[in-house]
């Protein structure tokens, strides 16, 4: 089974979601789809926030799950805020939420916890055991 899969990210913190995605890619037996918007992507050029909020929508529509990184500078991102209320209210059936603490950090975002399914550390087994479970 391939899953689906859309990665909530900061691009200031693009490291995260190189290394996020570099451990699914190295998972034994493990296939996904990448729903995720690129850093290149031309839905980083929208003229306004709606048509980047229907962006977002459009590309989580075809997710299984939504992977969220806990870290801090979550709780300061207006758009994570919106990317929980896209994933929990704005589809028949509100699509599961993994939220995923970053390695070795003390301090984590409290909003994307409160809002996760299945909260899971920096871990390739934890991650893919959430993912499989939730969709």
């Amino acid at each position: 089974m391939s899953y689906n899969l859309f990665i909530s990210h900061s691009w200031a913190y693009s490291d995260a979601y190189d290394k996020l995605v570099s451990m699914l890619d190295a998972a034994s037996y493990f296939e996904y789809k990448n729903y995720s918007v690129p850093k290149n992507d031309p839905i980083h050029n929208a003229n306004n926030d709606i048509q980047l909020y229907n962006a977002i929508k459009n590309q989580m529509q075809y997710a299984n799950v939504i992977l969220i990184m806990a870290g801090v500078y979550s709780s300061y991102s207006k758009w994570i805020d919106k990317e929980i209320s896209i994933a929990k209210n704005e589809f028949y059936t509100p699509k599961k939420i993994i939220a995923i603490e970053p390695w070795g950090s003390e301090k984590t975002s409290l909003k994307v916890k409160n809002n996760a399914n299945k909260i899971v550390g920096w871990n390739t087994n934890s991650i893919v055991s959430a993912i499989r479970e939730l969709s």
